[in-house]
């Protein structure tokens, strides 16, 4: 299933885009403001933004910016009244990936959001099976041999980034603006204690080992 967050200060055009996409397959979310936007994706994986400029406290361009610092590649498309060329050339230049101008149709939308995923090679279904585990995203499960191992929505997140991207180092920094975001009193080290109890943990794993980078990060290498 794929995962849409919407983050629209007007409730009820939030919740009528969320009913709609998700009465067409998807699984959307709703946060009012970009500060709880900011910590439903510090705790779970999503595929594709769809936000608005005008909101209280943070705007969505500086919205936009905040999201594209520590997620480079996630489909962001901004919903807006804001019509002007210079709104939209400002949305562009923060990295989002398309604009629509409100009212909406909802059709179009999305017609829209199908594009961007596929753009992005997003698929429908997202599950990992690597030897003998395998991780269900939408349950947010991992199974071993048959039999599903107790994890956070952290272990789990984490594991599921280095799996999804094999030989891919990710530095402690990349994981830590991902999955702790605006924890900013955690150091660095939690990282390293996550990855010490994740190894831990998936032991039984035999499909990949994860690496320790010297001086950089961590990596997943299959076997």
């Amino acid at each position: 299933m794929v995962h849409i967050l919407i983050v629209e200060d007007d409730s009820e055009l939030n919740r009528f885009v969320c009913s709609y996409l998700n009465n067409s397959g998807f699984m959307a979310k709703g946060c009012l403001n970009a500060q709880d936007a900011y910590n439903e994706m510090y705790n779970t994986l999503y595929d594709l933004i769809i936000s608005d400029i005008m909101m209280p406290e943070i705007d969505g361009f500086e919205f936009a910016r905040t999201v594209r610092q520590v997620n480079k590649t996630i489909p962001i498309l901004f919903m807006s009244a804001k019509d002007d060329l210079s709104s939209k050339q400002k949305g562009f230049q923060f990295g989002i990936d398309d604009y629509m101008v409100k009212p909406i149709e909802v059709e179009e939308l999305l017609l829209r959001v199908r594009a961007l995923l596929r753009r992005a090679n997003i698929e429908v279904e997202r599950k990992i099976a690597i030897g003998n585990l395998t991780m269900d995203a939408d349950a947010v499960t991992a199974v071993v041999d048959g039999t599903e191992l107790p994890v956070t929505t952290r272990e789990f997140n984490i594991l599921y980034k280095l799996l999804s991207y094999p030989n891919k180092t990710f530095s402690r920094g990349q994981l830590m603006d991902e999955f702790w975001g605006l924890e900013s009193d955690i150091g660095l080290r939690a990282v390293d204690v996550y990855i010490t109890g994740i190894r831990k943990k998936f032991s039984a794993c035999d499909g990949f080992t994860l690496k320790t980078v010297r001086g950089l990060g961590y990596k997943a290498v299959l076997q």
